[in-house]
């Protein structure tokens, strides 16, 4: 039994060593530098976040023509251990400069760049042209000197070499042959040394003798990662720059402003974020499996398709060749139909002429007539005799060809054939349409509005789908709704259901077939359903200060002289008069919700509902409501309003002015119409580009509400007791607009006094 299980561990061990080996040479791609396609040697990294060897950089930066970064060895790491068997193979690819030239360069400004002047105000930014993104970038003035080097990708490349050569020593670089094993490291000597070799070079009583011996191994890095500009240790991270920066950097200029924190915390975040997403990808490895044979299939079926669709090309191009080859033949018969006829006439033409020639036959037989002298005879053969003449005659004096030479009828024109060969294409269907959220929206219908990516192919019609989101789990999911068919870019949909989330999206079809759908845009439909109303202006102020619509959805409050006189009298008591627009209709039961805008450039607008009774009584006579230092009664009885602080106002109105809305603490906040709340009770937010409101006439409540997202602004109590009136109320400039009912003109807009209404 124990044999068993030993045999097992056994087995066990093996293949979790194959399966690192497997990954170990996997892996092995990761560490290949771009440029040589060798082992990473001290990789920098790119500020587009690859790595490429300092060497391979020099090279490339020398090969662009960048001599002062690209062409100096001197920072090459030496050792003691530098021998030219022992350094990088790319070396010895690379021709120094001779000393001569060197020194020039150092007179003439040694580090300097192509079309650089020394102590230029401005100098040229080096660009290196990134081998595995294919693309140049910026490497800032000092070129490599301002990189950081990748320790971590180093430390891993030297696991790596261990682990493919297991076994395997690390033997001494300063031996002589054969070398010995090596026991210590020297990051100050850049080496490897036996025993007796560390104790040759790092003699006692000398400097070399306080280095520090280390473990041995095949790369030496630096103890920390170092900023290149100042040589110190990095101890932060600026987010902003995305860029490790030591103690003397924050202080910089650069960075002032900049969000910077401290490498730990960086680091926490990051290696949280890399553990969380490699721990995801190892728990669904059969996913991803499950998702490469799904390519791989993809691809089989991609090769097969595409002989295919080659195959049904070349048919229809050789369909199209023997069509072309048909007309030619027909054309070209019909060209030597006409030909024949044409020569045909012309040949019986030319035998005419040539017979009136002197010595002819004709003209021989008509001389031997005219000597007939017996008259009778005469007339008898001459008659037939001269129409023949007499034709010949008239042919000579009116001469012209019996057939022009010219084909000119039978030239073709290509040009319409030709420009359609030319734009000969594959069919593509339409792109995937984008729904124009600006101009979709829900009232008592929903408008929906699409376009056309840029350089899609047309559609001849659309697809409207659309489902509800919120039906409850135990219902299952909804199917989808269909319009079919959809001419145009916009489409309306009835009788959504109210206080609903609905999903839509949109595809086209053409000849070639349906294209993709657009993305999923979800819908929020008003919470009850639409009051549609006008506005009746005969309650309230003078019309004078009042502009409504001619079809009764708009109104903006002009003030006038009469402010501006009360404006004179600011420090002797200031009134401003309260301008009221009720609506049309009443509500008595149940729940009703409309939606206006409200001009952001108003002054103080009222939006809200009221007893119509109440709102009738109270501006009947037009009262006036003074400056805020006068207090002014709530709304309610002032002699009983301790005994009924529980009952519900008679009004609820949303308090709006220059753009903002003011939000009470309670319900009671703005019950009234000039209730008056201190400022650490009150809050403001930004004026939505639509307000909705809903009232639940059993409830007694109403609530406002952003008409665009339908997020809830403020809810309050209303006394219900009798008939309740949507009502603005204006003081000073401002303009509301009613939403309009989708099923009119959605796109309408009409302007009053420089306020659009909603499209």
């Amino acid at each position: 039994m124990a044999e068993g299980e030993d045999m097992q561990t056994f087995t066990s061990i093996m293949d979790a060593l194959v399966r690192i080996s497997t990954s170990m040479k996997n892996m092995e791609k990761e560490l290949l530098c771009p440029v040589c396609q060798e082992m990473y040697k001290q990789p920098l990294v790119l500020p587009c976040t690859h790595n490429v060897c300092q060497a391979c950089a020099r090279e490339v930066l020398g090969q662009q023509g960048y001599i002062g970064h690209g062409g100096d060895p001197s920072s090459e790491p030496t050792s003691p251990a530098s021998t030219p068997s022992t350094r990088s193979p790319r070396l010895s690819r690379r021709t120094l400069p001779k000393p001569d030239r060197l020194d020039r360069l150092l007179k003439s400004g040694f580090g300097t760049y192509p079309g650089r002047k020394r102590g230029a105000l401005h100098p040229q930014v080096i660009m290196f042209p990134c081998p595995a993104c294919q693309g140049d970038v910026e490497l800032g003035e000092r070129g490599l000197a301002g990189l950081f080097r990748n320790l971590t990708l180093e430390r891993v490349v030297e696991r790596y070499r261990q682990s493919v050569s297991v076994g395997g020593a690390i033997l001494c670089q300063l031996c002589k042959p054969p070398p010995l094993e090596a026991t210590k490291g020297c990051t100050e000597c850049r080496a490897t040394f036996c025993n007796e070799c560390f104790k040759l070079f790092h003699p006692w009583g000398t400097q070399k003798a306080q280095h520090e011996p280390t473990l041995p191994t095949l790369s030496f890095r630096p103890k920390g990662l170092m900023c290149p500009d100042h040589k110190e240790e990095v101890t932060h991270y600026c987010k902003t720059c995305q860029r490790l920066v030591c103690q003397l950097c924050r202080v910089r200029r650069t960075h002032s402003g900049h969000k910077i924190t401290p490498v730990l915390s960086a680091y926490q975040a990051l290696k949280d974020k890399l553990t969380k997403s490699l721990t995801y990808i190892l728990g669904n490895q059969d996913t991803v499996q499950t998702q490469i044979c799904e390519l791989e299939e993809t691809v089989r079926h991609t090769e097969v398709s595409g002989q295919q669709a080659k195959e049904e090309v070349s048919q229809l191009v050789r369909g199209l060749g023997a069509v072309l080859e048909e007309k030619r033949a027909s054309l070209l018969q019909a060209i030597e139909e006409c030909q024949q006829e044409r020569l045909a006439r012309l040949s019986t033409q030319l035998q005419e002429h040539r017979s009136l020639l002197d010595g002819s036959g004709l003209v021989g037989y008509a001389q031997e007539v005219l000597k007939e002298t017996d008259q009778p005879c005469f007339v008898q053969a001459a008659k037939q005799l001269h129409n023949r003449i007499a034709r010949a005659t008239e042919a000579l004096q009116t001469f012209r060809p019996a057939a022009s030479s010219s084909f000119r009828h039978c030239q073709l024109d290509v040009g319409r054939e030709m420009k359609l060969l030319t734009e000969l294409n594959f069919l593509r269907v339409p792109e995937a349409p984008v729904i124009d959220t600006q101009r979709t929206f829900a009232y008592d219908q929903i408008f929906l509005c699409w376009r056309l990516p840029p350089h899609s192919p047309p559609a001849w019609h659309y697809t409207v789908e659309f489902r509800r989101t919120d039906v409850p789990a135990q219902q299952g999911p909804t199917r989808w709704q269909r319009r079919e068919e959809v001419r145009g870019t916009s489409a309306l949909l009835e009788n959504p259901d109210t206080g609903s989330v609905y999903v839509l999206r949109v595809r086209g079809c053409n000849k070639a077939g349906y294209g993709e759908y657009s993305e999923d845009v979800h819908l929020h439909t008003p919470p009850a359903p639409v009051l549609h109303f006008f506005l009746d202006g005969r309650w309230g102020a003078s019309r004078e200060r009042l502009a409504i619509s001619k079809d009764q959805r708009a109104v903006r409050s002009v003030p006038g002289l009469p402010l501006l006189l009360a404006a004179e009298r600011l420090l002797t008591g200031c009134h401003l008069s309260v301008d009221v627009v009720l609506g049309d209709v009443a509500v008595t039961q149940g729940r009703s919700y409309w939606a206006c805008a409200v001009d952001p450039a108003s002054y103080l607008v009222k939006v809200g509902v009221g007893l119509e009774s109440k709102l009738q009584e109270s501006f009947q006579g037009a009262p006036d409501v003074i400056s805020p230092r006068y207090d002014p009664d709530s709304g309610h009885d002032s002699g009983a309003e301790d005994a009924t602080v529980e009952a519900s106002p008679p009004f609820a109105f949303l308090t709006i002015g220059m753009g903002k809305i003011l939000l009470g603490s309670g319900a009671s906040a703005n019950a009234g119409l000039t209730g008056r709340d201190g400022p650490a009770a009150s809050c403001t937010v930004p004026l939505p580009p639509r307000l909705g409101i809903c009232l639940d006439y059993e409830r007694g409540r109403v609530s406002f509400l952003d008409a665009v997202s339908f997020r809830g602004l403020l809810e309050c109590p209303l006394d219900c007791s009798g008939p309740v009136c949507p009502a603005f109320c204006f003081i000073g400039g401002g303009a509301v607009q009613l939403q309009e009912p989708v099923g009119t003109k959605p796109e309408r807009k009409v302007t009053i006094g420089g306020f659009a209404k909603l499209d």
